[in-house]
């Protein structure tokens, strides 16, 4: 259950104190997304906030973003209750770190993928009719700058 309102503005303050003390990455993504859901500052959001700033987190450390997939949505849903109601964060950190190395997969899949080769595009040609009133403008322009 989270905190009653009153104590909203100092849960808050505790929560950025142990995130700016946390050294890791990871661990403060793990931390700072399950308070700001613990803690449930804002009427509507929460759960958005959180994921965005678990990503951040994760960035700061040099870790790629994640997605929470809509077919994980149980599993993601029941780790953060566990880590909520019985005081267990485990399961839910283990599912953010299966996350991470999904996301960390697909970018190392990606940047050893082979590179395609990618076809110029040819020069447009000068002579076409639109290019021909441009040049009898300009040549106009700069008789008539010259007089």
């Amino acid at each position: 259950m989270p905190p009653r309102w009153e104590a909203v503005v100092d849960a808050m303050r505790v929560l950025f104190d142990l995130l700016e003390q946390e050294n890791e990455a990871a661990v403060r993504a793990v931390l700072g997304h399950w308070l700001i859901g613990y803690i449930h500052p804002f009427p509507d959001g929460n759960g958005r906030i959180a994921r965005f700033m678990m990503n951040v987190m994760l960035a700061s450390g040099g870790y790629p973003w994640i997605v929470i997939r809509v077919e994980d949505r149980t599993s993601y849903m029941e780790t953060l209750e566990s880590a909520s109601v019985d005081g267990d964060i485990r399961p839910f950190a283990s599912f953010i770190a299966s996350r991470i190395q999904g996301s960390m997969a697909l970018t190392v899949q990606a940047a050893s993928a082979p590179v395609r080769q990618v076809q110029r595009a040819k020069p447009k040609s000068t002579s076409t009719p639109a290019a021909k009133p441009r040049g009898k403008r300009k040549k106009r322009r700069a008789a008539a700058d010259a007089t």
